[in-house]
């Protein structure tokens, strides 16, 4: 009877353990499918908006100077923690926008790669 008892403990156990996993698993899938249609939505909701920001710099931790596209005009602005400060109206032929792409200085991954290569050789 002891014997009985334990197995029908350890089948419980191993059956409550699956059940777990398998409850884990499924709030991982719901979780994973709700925050892509989130982020559609909200995609979507700034895909014809008229504001873009160009570049970003950081001055300190809370602390940045934004260049932002609104509408037709370019702006800089200072941005804090608690405030938006206007700096100045700046004309396109005053900017160099080759460098961004989409909003964003971004470097191909073999430039990145030959950096760090470079780097390990000087060592």
């Amino acid at each position: 009877m002891n014997v009985l008892m334990t197995s029908y403990s350890r089948l419980s156990s191993f059956a409550q353990l699956i059940t777990l996993l398998i409850v884990f698993i499924f709030v991982l899938a719901l979780t994973f499918y709700a925050t892509k249609w989130m982020a559609k939505i909200q995609k979507s909701q700034f895909k014809n908006s008229n504001i873009e920001v160009i570049e970003t710099f950081r001055l300190s931790n809370t602390k940045y100077i934004q260049i932002v596209k609104l509408g037709e005009k370019y702006v800089a602005i200072a941005v804090g923690k608690d405030t938006v400060t206007f700096l100045a109206e700046l004309e396109e032929s005053q900017l160099d926008l080759t460098k961004t792409v989409e909003g964003t200085n971004t470097l191909e991954f073999q430039e990145i790669l030959k950096k760090v290569k470079d780097l390990n050789r000087k060592k």
